[in-house]
């Protein structure tokens, strides 16, 4: 169980982020896609869509151990949505999954949800009794992506997270996981019971995955890339739509030419591989240990075999291209808040004249 002052390994950030801090590589050359609009079509950031969040939300205590106490006299759990202005998964949230009455009617039957901003400033009290604004309290649990959604027990307890938009099917999975209390599994077992892994079909190949042995321990010479695993599956929707949409667009793939890119089957218990740490393990084991839930999963590791970033939810292409270049050049060394980095980019690509489509 995490409590609000866990530790995650993904990097050391700072609790409170100034936006001095953004250190950032230009923009990398893009394809000039606006280049043969009028001037007064290019340069713009499309997509942003505001979000009227449902008036059954609570407004919260802006305290989270009041908030779980409040839950729970009601007979619920705390549900605690990290949003910003203008996202386009926090939309998909609501006008997706919360649109559709059985969802709706679990969320709220079972929870009381709370909605913070994730660069805003209004005073939280964690579990622990300290103090922060929205945005150093997101800081401080390394929140990365929105919506980001985190699940309180009766005692003060994260018991899980979900780390961006997820599509109805698994989102419904992952309340059931809270609702039903089968903390006594983990949620990766949660999962294989509830949506066992498909026995059909075929993963989508692509052409820059390296091929076996997979041993991901560093190499001695300096000369490893950064590696960008795929955990996927069979018979999978969402794969399919990263593959024949996201992934065919050609600034994507020279991204992820700058990487060691391997794709494996997170139930596949024959593919055998040595993890960063130098332990002889296999795909589906190695994706327990990193706790993936769901797929497609895509991890993103330094050339020292470090977690940097993960994808685990539903991406377009700009944000999947974000999420590569902010490990491909550095910018996480100086940037530790995605969020910051994907605004900066976006910046700079306007200022190139090119359109920013969050929803493309």
């Amino acid at each position: 169980m995490q409590t609000l002052s866990f530790k995650l390994q993904l990097f050391s950030v700072m609790a409170a982020i100034a936006a001095s801090a953004l250190f950032l590589q230009p923009a990398p050359a893009l394809a000039d896609t606006g280049g043969s609009k009028p001037a007064a079509q290019r340069g713009k950031s499309l997509g942003a869509v505001e979000t009227e969040y449902p008036s059954w939300f609570h407004e919260g205590f802006m305290d989270i151990n009041e908030d779980i106490a409040t839950a729970n006299s009601a007979g619920k759990r705390l549900m605690l949505l990290f949003t910003q202005d203008g996202c386009p998964y926090c939309n998909a949230l609501v006008e997706r999954n919360l649109a559709q009455k059985d969802i709706e009617e679990l969320v709220r039957g079972k929870f009381e949800v709370v909605a913070l901003n994730i660069v805003g400033d209004r005073e939280v009290t964690d579990v622990d009794g300290k103090g922060y604004t929205e945005k150093t309290f997101a800081a401080t649990l390394k929140v990365q992506f929105t919506p980001t959604i985190l699940f309180f027990n009766e005692k003060g307890e994260i018991i899980l997270r979900l780390n961006g938009y997820l599509p109805p099917d698994q989102f419904k999975i992952a309340l059931n996981y809270v609702v039903e209390k089968s903390e006594s599994l983990s949620f990766s077992d949660f999962v294989e019971l509830n949506a066992p892994p498909p026995k059909a079909g075929k993963l989508n190949k692509e052409p820059f995955y390296i091929a076996q042995p997979y041993n991901f321990k560093p190499k001695t010479d300096g000369k490893r890339k950064p590696m960008a695993v795929f955990f996927e599956q069979k018979d999978c929707p969402n794969c399919d739509v990263l593959h024949h949409k996201v992934l065919q667009d050609a600034e994507t793939r020279k991204m992820i030419a700058q990487f060691d890119a391997v794709q494996l089957d997170m139930w596949d218990k024959k593919t055998v591989l040595i993890t960063p740490e130098g332990k002889v393990s296999n795909a589906r084991d190695w994706a327990r240990q990193l706790d993936v839930k769901y797929a497609p999963t895509i991890i993103l590791f330094d050339t020292e075999g470090r977690e940097i970033i993960r994808s685990e939810a539903f991406f377009k292409r700009f944000h999947t291209q974000s999420f590569f270049g902010y490990v491909q050049s550095g910018a996480y060394k100086q940037q530790p808040n995605f969020q910051r980095y994907i605004s900066h980019r976006s910046e700079q690509m306007r200022e190139q004249g090119i359109d920013v489509d969050l929803w493309d």
